[in-house]
Parts: C-alpha cells; structure tokens; sequence
C-alpha cells in the first residue's frame, strides 16, 4: 500500500526485461498500454499532459514500483538493504551523467527535462527501507508522517515537476496531496497489510480507543477499528481540504492531473467511510466509469 498504488496496475514484465527508454518510437510504451487496458487511475489522469509529461510519469511510476518490489518481496533484510543500497548508487550514476539501468535510462529525460530533485528518489529509497525489518506495525503519529513524507510526498513533488507546477505552492500540493492519498490507501488495504503482518494505523489512535494489541490481524478484529479508521479518515480529509484550497491557487493546466487523482481519491475516501470498515474482505473501489466522470469535471471542464 503507497502513494504509486493509486496508479493502480502492477509493473509489467516486460518493461523490466525489455524497455531501454520510457518512450518507443510509435504508440504508447508498454507500461502505458497496460495501465490504459486496466483503467487506471494514474492513465486517465495522466491523459490530460503531452506525451514526453506523461512517458515521465510512467518512468517515475516504473522506478517507484521497483522499489516498493525489493522492499515488499520475499528476500532477507540484508539482500533487501543490499539491493536498496545497489539502488541509491544507481541513482547518483543517473545524475552523474552516466544512467546503467534501464529505469534509469527511462528517467534520464524526465531529470532533464522537468528538473526532477535526486533527493526526492533517494526520499522514496529510504521510505521502502522503513518496510525492511519485520513490516512496520503500529507506528508513532511522527513515525507514520515521516513514513508517508517519504513514499507519498517524494513521489508527488517529482510528479508535480513532471506536471509542470514547480511553484511553492505546488511543493505544499505535493505535501497535502501526498499524504491524503498515503492515508487512503492505508484505509483501503487493513485487510492485505495485515497479510503481510503489517499495521500503519497510529498506535495513538489505537490506544484512543482501547486497542493495546499492535498484531494486525488482531487489532482488525477489534469492535472500535471503525472508530480508528474514522479519526485516520478524518486527517486524511484534512489534507485533502488544504490540497484543494493550494490547486486554487495553481494554474489549472498545470494542476489538472493533481485535481483528477485528488476527486478519485476524495471520493474513494468516502466510499470507505460509507461502507464502515464492516466487511475488510469487501475491496472498495472506484468505478472506472466514476473516473471518466471525474477527469472530465476535474480535468477537461474545469477543477
């Protein structure tokens, strides 16, 4: 669960094995005719930028979903730490000049082009480290900021360059919005981290409402978890308000992506409010045709 899930579709082999830069000579590069096949969020916003914008993206998606790969996958701690580390210098080859990976040859004109910050993809490295020991259960209020500044904000502040919103306000953008996306997605996936023996809901929050166990699958099970998920709904919602507020203050050509996954993710926000946290085996989602209504009235039409 992270800010690349609302994206939606999973790194395509095929890219991995095969694709030397982000864009192909003709058509669509293979990540973008997949994530157009499964209707996802990230291609219908994506739509709304040129294609050197969007071919960006889709790079910056590839590397982000890497990443979180390693640190999700099923090697010890000292192989991840070891391939994170591996990932760190190829980043500082990127921006020597001397791109080796083919992800990082797909970043190479996205770097160029838009100004994109090595900090911020050393931000997303350290994030997916923070999974690395054991998963990350019941984390501090501080803890699970600092988590989401690093793989939800980081990402959205490179993404907000490929925008083309390079402004302080669209670092507070990326701020806000980075973080109320990270906190709907911890909303949405209790059930699937707790598979992997993972909690992100706040230990403060836990003990607010007389939850003292941090074993995932036990705090799920508790009778005040909808209680949990609404105070966390409830900052997320937050965020979202003062993320809005910031994109009237941006032009709208250059926000238009920002306000598109804001109105999906909003609005998946609320259908789990909805639903009440009853059912965790009950997957909410956004419609695809709720999407398109929402790139149209958010993006094409207006914010």
């Amino acid at each position: 669960m992270s800010y690349v899930e609302c994206f939606d579709a999973p790194l395509s082999m095929s890219w991995r094995a095969t694709a030397p830069a982000a864009v192909v000579d003709r058509g669509e590069s293979p990540l973008a005719q997949r994530l157009r096949g499964m209707g996802s969020s990230l291609f219908w916003a994506t739509q709304l930028l040129s294609v050197p914008r969007r071919e960006a993206i889709y790079a910056l998606y590839a590397f982000c979903r890497e990443i979180e790969d390693i640190a999700r996958g099923g090697a010890s701690p000292t192989v991840k730490r070891t391939l994170l580390s591996n990932w760190r210098s190829q980043i500082a080859s990127l921006y020597a000049g001397q791109p080796q990976h083919c992800l990082t040859r797909a970043l190479c004109d996205g770097v160029g082009l838009y100004g994109l910050r090595s900090a911020d993809f050393l931000g997303v490295i350290d994030g997916r480290e923070m999974d690395v020991p054991s998963g990350i259960k019941a984390p501090s209020l501080p803890e699970l900021d600092l988590y989401c500044e690093r793989v939800a904000v980081a990402p959205a502040q490179l993404s907000m360059r490929i925008f083309g919103e390079e402004s302080s306000a669209g670092e507070r953008l990326a701020r806000e919005l980075g973080r109320a996306l990270q906190l709907t997605l911890i909303l949405r996936d209790l059930r699937k981290d707790a598979e992997r023996q993972r909690l992100y809901l706040p230990r403060e929050l836990l003990r607010t409402h007389g939850i003292l166990t941090v074993v995932p699958n036990r705090v799920l099970a508790e009778p005040t978890l909808a209680a949990v998920c609404r105070d966390l709904a409830s900052i997320a919602e937050s965020h979202y308000a003062a993320a809005a507020k910031t994109i009237a203050t941006c032009p709208r050509q250059s926000v238009r992506p920002a306000a598109v996954l804001l109105a999906i993710y909003r609005t998946l926000l609320h259908q789990l409010l909805a639903q009440g946290w009853k059912d965790l085996g009950d997957p909410v989602r956004v419609s695809t045709r709720r999407k398109l209504l929402l790139v149209f009235r958010h993006g094409w039409t207006g914010r």
